[in-house]
């Protein structure tokens, strides 16, 4: 009798464990019904017919990652490299990716191996580090297009790391040595360059300022000049002009005459204690005669003023 039941139980547990499946949020369920696509199930809580229905495949529809192995790759300048990456991908049609291909995770996986070894062997090792980006995307669009009818989305692939040879690196390493010194010589000879034009552009604005300079002390000397010579014009006009007006009055060509006398004398006496050696001029007796004369005249103004008193 317990045994019975005990079959009865077990059987009653099969049954619900048959008829009852919860499908979680992060997967989808693919049911057959007598080996043939029935349905697709999407999470919730479904009840299927015994022995007839069957939940075949379980599609993870999260975002998934694939680690590329490292893998050795020829480039286009004959270099020898290691190269891995990572690929992401997600189930867009559970039904094409349980029907279309046995394991989608590995084919995308070989798929991305060889389709990175393709795009690699285009390029040269240094475009690989420079132009990563246009690499990545050559690959995820290859892989893309392959990928579409098993109901898998390549959303992206990044290359994770390139490893060169010791040899290459250490030729790299060589050559990122001599292109620094090769930059730092032009750099040095460009800061040569520009400080002798510099300098030559400064003793050229001297040079200028210097001409400039002179050009305007010469201007300034002459207009100065000018204007001295035009104020002692101007003085000696009027010198001249109070001179004729003395003149015009009484006693003035007397006073004239003895004002020549007396500069005249004045000049003799200059010249004759400048010089070392002692001598007359010849016109000595002219003098005496200019001096008489004058005296003579005082005397006769004299005279013709007490006769006209």
């Amino acid at each position: 009798m317990l045994s019975f039941l005990s079959g009865i139980i077990i059987f009653v547990c099969f049954l619900i464990l048959k008829t009852v499946i919860i499908v979680t949020e992060r997967e989808n369920v693919i049911i057959e019904r007598l080996g043939k696509y029935q349905r697709t199930l999407e999470p919730g809580i479904y009840f299927l017919i015994p022995f007839f229905d069957n939940a075949a495949y379980r599609q993870e529809m999260r975002e998934q990652v694939i680690d590329i192995p490292s893998q050795g790759v020829i480039t286009k300048d004959n270099i020898q490299v290691e190269v891995d990456g990572l690929l992401y991908l997600k189930v867009m049609d559970p039904k094409r990716a349980s029907y279309g291909i046995g394991n989608y995770l590995a084919a995308t996986n070989n798929l991305a191996q060889t389709t990175m070894r393709s795009e690699v062997g285009k390029i040269t090792l240094g475009a690989i580090f420079s132009e990563r980006e246009e690499v990545n995307a050559k690959i995820i669009s290859e892989i893309d297009k392959a990928s579409d009818p098993w109901g898998v989305k390549v959303l992206r692939y990044e290359i994770k790391d390139i490893s060169p040879s010791r040899h290459v690196v250490e030729t790299l390493e060589k050559q990122m040595e001599a292109e620094r010194e090769k930059r730092a010589e032009i750099t040095r000879a460009t800061a040569e360059k520009e400080k002798l034009i510099n300098v030559s552009q400064g003793q050229r604005q001297q040079a200028i300022n210097i001409s400039e300079g002179e050009k305007q002390k010469r201007i300034n000397e002459a207009k100065g000049k000018a204007e001295g010579i035009k104020l002692i014009a101007e003085s000696t006009a009027k010198s001249l002009a109070m001179v004729g007006e003395s003149i015009n009055l009484d006693g003035g060509h007397e006073a004239l005459k003895m004002r020549l006398v007396d500069q005249y004398i004045d000049q003799l006496d200059e010249v004759l204690h400048a010089g070392d050696v002692s001598l007359f001029p010849s016109n000595l007796a002219s003098l005496k005669g200019v001096i008489d004369e004058l005296k003579g005249n005082n005397s006769s103004t004299k005279g013709s003023n007490h006769v006209s008193r």
